[in-house]
């Protein structure tokens, strides 16, 4: 079972606290909503356990399902930053409340070697993570993680990709 920490809102200062952020109720909207919604990026390697740290949660959608993630997640105050419309024209978005979620929104997505990687293809070979006991995140096989890396191929991505074929190759 994931391990997820829930911390307490301590008080730093009168005038600062930490922010009521419910990374479950996250999960849970999004797995509620009916978007066929991958978890990548950085947060699908911590919930595979990898010792990487993010600040922001990224998902891959199809276009079509932008209106029901945006809606899901309007009950945390995470709100759009544009239209599905204009989502699906610029080939991504991102949602903002307390949290960052950057939305890849496309069909397909070309590797910097020149792979087209085919949202219905992952999505058909996703793998589903233990959250808690009635809830689990959907990622992108191992696989599928570290062609998403290659989407971008920056020096970070790089190193990701060393975890991910770390952990293929330990795997039996």
């Amino acid at each position: 079972m994931l391990r997820m920490h829930a911390l307490a809102c301590p008080q730093y200062h009168r005038y600062v606290q930490t922010s009521p952020f419910d990374e479950i109720a996250l999960f849970r909207a999004v797995a509620d909503s009916g978007a066929r919604a991958l978890l990548i990026g950085r947060r699908a390697l911590i919930a595979l356990g990898l010792p990487v740290m993010t600040r922001d949660y990224g998902y891959w959608i199809p276009a079509d399902d932008a209106p029901l993630l945006n809606e899901a997640l309007r009950p945390l105050d995470m709100f759009p930053t544009r239209s599905p419309e204009e989502a699906r024209l610029n080939g991504r978005y991102v949602i903002e409340g307390d949290e960052h979620i950057d939305v890849l929104v496309a069909r397909a997505v070309g590797t910097i070697d020149g792979n087209m990687v085919v949202f219905e293809d992952v999505w058909m070979r996703r793998v589903y993570l233990p959250v808690t006991e009635d809830l689990s995140i959907a990622i992108p096989s191992i696989d599928d993680l570290i062609l998403t890396k290659r989407f971008a191929a920056r020096p970070r991505d790089a190193d990701d990709i060393r975890w991910l074929e770390q952990l293929r190759a330990a795997k039996p």
